[in-house]
């Protein structure tokens, strides 16, 4: 790559000329006149100006990169259907165990999205120490809001009452693994830089730089050794709330490399560092055949389920989280595609290619029962096949929006995807559904959203399930839709 070129990548103004020589580089002066008046522009070519008084080169302003926005957006609103219609449409809702359904793309998305972004963001803080300093401060702003919105304090949208017994306050959630990927991946990426080479080879392997993988590759190492090294004794809980009175129960495990739902280690390290009282007390496996006569619906529990269908489990623990660190990893390479390469073709090879290895790699692995796909497990399988998904939907978006133009109809998910935060607090975790529920008459089943719900939608279709879909759709994505376009038009996003 040539200097001028690089300096274009780089985001400067000007590139240099041919000879390489940036004092040719035609500058503006901006004379004032002796009244104050208005100024005049003159180029360097017409108007001798001392050295001296040059004015230094000046980085563009980065313009945003619409298919990521717009992939971004994609994700929040999945997450509005799925959180919020998932209990009328089960079959959208998080896999009770092995397989995988549209619930469970949404993580493994946002964290593909926190690589490609980490990427392009860093790229522009040329300081070590300022990108550290932004990759903790984020991080913290991520704990932070994670803590207070899925760590039981809230308890939005229908419950008008908040905080949080310590005794059962949850550590881990969605905010919490994405800061913990951001960290880890951000950090390596900081430290690393210069450790790459600035220009690629003639191979076509030559994107993948080792050290780009370093974090993945350490973070698969520790994953699949604990989990199928560690031995998983027999373990207890008490049940507090499904019944009037609390009850032991006792698990029996005694084993090693156990992918079910009883005696696997990613539980068991969850129960060791966080403590069984932490961790989430309505997990998706009570969805089981063997836990509930509603399967795959939630239900009341059979007489005859095992003692663990009512134990708490975090799935977005310690161990698990590890494992994600490797999907954060591949938008990373996803993110360096898109720098490096300039053209769609080379961009595109490169991404499709990658996307359908990695979907392949986790068909064989599940079907073979090697490694079975696992969303509560974030097992090496279900990494490759949604990664594989968010690689193959990120160069679908990429060629409609950045290839053929088709940018319009995505424009409402570009808003979301500016202003995921936002929504994703407002919406996904029921703020403001709470704070208008929060103004009710007489009960608080009696509120706004619930009027609206049961006599606009559930009543005119006839269907709660249809009418369930339908609210979604256009009473919480469309409406939020509209609001992050306003808020756009105003500049106003909320940023971490």
């Amino acid at each position: 790559m040539d200097e001028g070129t690089k300096r274009m990548e780089e985001g400067l103004n000007s590139p240099l000329n041919e000879d390489g020589n940036k004092n040719d580089l035609k500058k503006q002066v901006t004379i004032k006149s002796s009244n104050g008046g208005s100024t005049v522009e003159h180029d360097r070519d017409t108007m001798a100006v001392d050295e001296s008084a040059e004015p230094p080169l000046v980085k563009k302003k980065t313009k945003r990169v619409a298919t990521l926005d717009a992939f971004r957006g994609l994700t929040i609103v999945l997450m509005i259907l799925v959180d919020d219609a998932g209990e009328a449409y089960p079959r959208i809702d998080h896999s009770p165990w092995n397989g995988c359904t549209l619930a469970d793309f949404v993580m493994p998305f946002f964290l593909f999205i926190v690589g490609v972004a980490i990427a392009l963001a860093l790229k522009r803080i040329p300081k070590k120490r300022d990108a550290v300093k932004k990759i903790i401060l984020r991080t913290m702003k991520l704990l932070f809001w994670g803590i207070i919105l899925q760590g039981g304090y809230s308890h939005a949208p229908d419950d008008l009452e908040y905080g949080v017994n310590m005794k059962f306050i949850r550590w881990c959630g969605i905010l919490q693994r994405i800061a913990l990927v951001y960290c880890v991946v951000a950090l390596i990426e900081t430290f690393t830089t210069k450790l790459r080479p600035t220009t690629l080879g003639s191979g076509h392997l030559s994107i993948f730089t080792a050290y780009k993988w370093l974090g993945g590759f350490v973070a698969f190492l520790i994953y699949m050794i604990t989990t199928f090294t560690l031995y998983v004794p027999d373990w207890s809980f008490v049940d507090h709330f499904n019944g009037d009175e609390p009850k032991r129960y006792t698990v029996i495990c005694g084993m090693r490399g156990h992918l079910g739902p009883a005696c696997n280690a990613v539980g068991h390290v969850d129960r060791q560092v966080w403590g069984v009282n932490h961790l989430y007390s309505q997990p998706v496996w009570r969805r089981l055949k063997a836990c509930t006569l509603n399967y795959p619906g939630d239900g009341p529990f059979r007489e005859d389920a095992p003692s663990w269908c009512r134990a708490p489990f975090e799935p977005e623990g310690l161990l698990s989280s590890i494992s994600a660190i490797i999907s954060g990893t591949i938008g990373i390479h996803y993110g360096h595609v898109l720098i490096h390469f300039k053209g769609h073709l080379e961009r595109l090879k490169h991404w499709i290619l990658m996307g359908l290895v990695l979907l392949i790699i986790a068909i064989i692995l599940h079907f073979t029962d090697a490694i079975p796909i696992n969303k509560q497990l974030y097992s090496f399988s279900y990494v490759c096949f949604t990664a594989g998904a968010a690689g193959i939907v990120f160069s679908g978006f990429y060629i409609l929006i950045d290839v053929l133009g088709l940018r319009t109809p995505f424009l409402f998910l570009e808003w979301i995807g500016m202003n995921a935060m936002l929504v994703f607090v407002m919406a996904a975790e029921g703020i403001f559904a709470a704070f208008v529920n929060g103004w009710y008459y007489e009960d608080p089943r009696n509120s706004l959203v619930h009027w609206i719900k049961k006599h606009v939608f559930d009543n005119v279709w006839h269907s709660e399930r249809v009418g369930t879909i339908m609210y979604v759709i256009f009473a919480e994505i469309t409406f939020w839709s509209v609001v992050a376009g306003v808020l756009h038009k105003l500049r106003i996003y909320w940023k971490l």
